[in-house]
């Protein structure tokens, strides 16, 4: 996983729990997910994380922190031989975050901060900036030149979902096609576009019935990637359980994206 590269000639897709509940359902999930992309020819990157820094509440669960996660996701890759992407919330995060993970991701709230994104690309891994809620796509332009300038040009740039009024989120699919003109592969985050950011009260909610519409919209619009939280029992999962998909509906929603996918590059 070292000499990881990017595949975009077919479907590749990020997908783990939202953040490390325990070693084991990071294991399962792990495990089931490479099974599934291995029978359908999809590239499989791992995904969880190790801190949540952006919770609703104070009182919310975070994970296990930057040591203990780091080593579960260094398990997790030298037992199921798959490459890992993870977020930083801290310049000081990326160095030993890019020791494990083969993609360093920029959370969206954070996109904007020069010192996380030049300590990322410093790094010489991938750098996945996720476009802020607040941002139109043809402002992605300014992130990608500072992880360019810090001698880095290994960057993916990812569809969230827009601000639109109070706790809702609206994505514009002339994002994909806007943010793929700058010569980047485009993620599309289907999670995170159906938040209801702080909705209930104490935390985020969510729809996760949309999750698959707005996956496959996002196929036939040409995004190369495609991001998912996906969780054992996500109605008891510890984070972002609303926006989290079903691991026992992964086969099927996988399959139908890759096939849009090949339909979209025909």
């Amino acid at each position: 996983m070292e000499n990881f590269k990017l595949d975009t000639t077919k479907l590749t897709i990020l997908a783990g729990p939202c953040v490390i509940e325990s070693a084991n359902v990071v294991f399962k999930t792990a495990e089931e997910l490479k099974k599934i992309c291995a029978d359908l020819d999809i590239n499989f990157v791992f995904k969880s994380s190790f801190d949540k820094a952006n919770r609703t509440s104070i009182d919310s669960f975070r994970g296990p922190g930057l040591e203990d996660g780091l080593k579960i996701l260094a398990e997790v890759k030298e037992k199921f031989e798959v490459p890992i992407v993870t977020d930083i919330h801290l310049p000081e995060q990326a160095k030993p975050v890019s020791e494990v993970a083969d993609i360093i991701q920029i959370p969206a709230f954070l996109c904007r901060q020069t010192d996380i994104l030049v300590a990322a690309a410093k790094t010489g891994k991938y750098v996945n900036i996720k476009k802020g809620q607040f941002l139109a796509p043809q402002q992605m332009k300014s992130l990608i030149k500072k992880v360019e300038d810090s001698g880095n040009k290994k960057i993916m740039l990812t569809e969230r979902g827009t601000t639109f009024g109070y706790n809702n989120l609206v994505v514009d699919f002339r994002s994909i096609a806007i943010m793929k003109e700058f010569g980047y592969p485009v993620v599309f985050d289907a999670t995170h576009s159906v938040q209801m950011p702080g909705s209930n009260g104490t935390s985020t909610g969510g729809d996760r019935r949309f999750v698959p519409m707005l996956a496959k919209a996002a196929m036939t619009c040409g995004a190369d990637v495609l991001f998912f939280e996906i969780h054992p029992d996500p109605d008891n999962a510890l984070c972002d359980g609303a926006n989290m998909i079903a691991l026992s509906s992964a086969r099927k929603l996988f399959e139908e994206c890759k096939m849009l996918f090949e339909v979209a590059r025909k």
